[in-house]
């Protein structure tokens, strides 16, 4: 069994969504535990086994994975008949991989400096601006609905997250807001 530890309106959302998309539910408990949050409440919870107290953190047996992109490239590799992911040996593998790192790498600081309006040279040359970030999007989407072709992946679900919690006060372009709306289509409802 798996474990996820998670702190609800967190980054963790966004792989409690994959696992209940995968329908693995049985195969993960979902451990909820506190996390400090940026208003200054919460706390590190002593029962969340990460170094920083911080979520989504999923442990198998002795292993350990952290960071969205690991944890949904752990989960969709080990579960691919769920088909969100791109297994090894798959032709769209390294543009899957390619996409969960781009997030990582570019669009959630590229977010973050854009929503604290924190403009730099150095910043920009290292992790792109908005705009670049949302030219990247816009190519990948120019012929197809999805970042990788016609079906939904996990790589839409961590991109697109972002977009889906900042909602109408993140800036997009028209291709991308159709392309966040799809994505928010496959979301599970409450």
């Amino acid at each position: 069994m798996l474990t996820l530890y998670h702190a609800p309106q967190s980054r963790s959302d966004s792989i409690v969504t994959l696992i209940d998309l995968m329908d693995i539910r049985d195969k993960v408990e979902i451990t909820t535990v506190t996390i400090p949050r940026q208003d200054g409440s919460g706390s590190v919870d002593p029962r969340n086994p990460h170094p920083e107290g911080k979520v989504p953190y999923l442990v198998a047996g002795h292993d350990h994975v952290r960071e969205r992109g690991a944890i949904i490239a752990y989960l969709t590799d080990r579960f691919p008949e769920c088909g969100l992911g791109r297994p090894v040996g798959h032709p769209q593998r390294g543009a899957y991989l390619s996409w969960l790192f781009y997030y990582q790498g570019v669009i959630e600081p590229v977010t973050l400096l854009h929503y604290l309006k924190i403009e730099h040279p150095a910043l920009q040359a290292t992790f792109r601006d908005h705009g670049t970030m949302l030219q990247r999007l816009e190519e990948a989407l120019a012929e197809e609905p999805f970042l990788l072709g016609q079906h939904f992946s996990a790589a839409d679900l961590l991109c697109a997250s972002p977009f889906l919690f900042f909602g109408e006060g993140m800036p997009v372009t028209p291709t991308v807001k159709d392309w966040v709306a799809r994505c928010g289509e496959r979301m599970p409802k409450d």
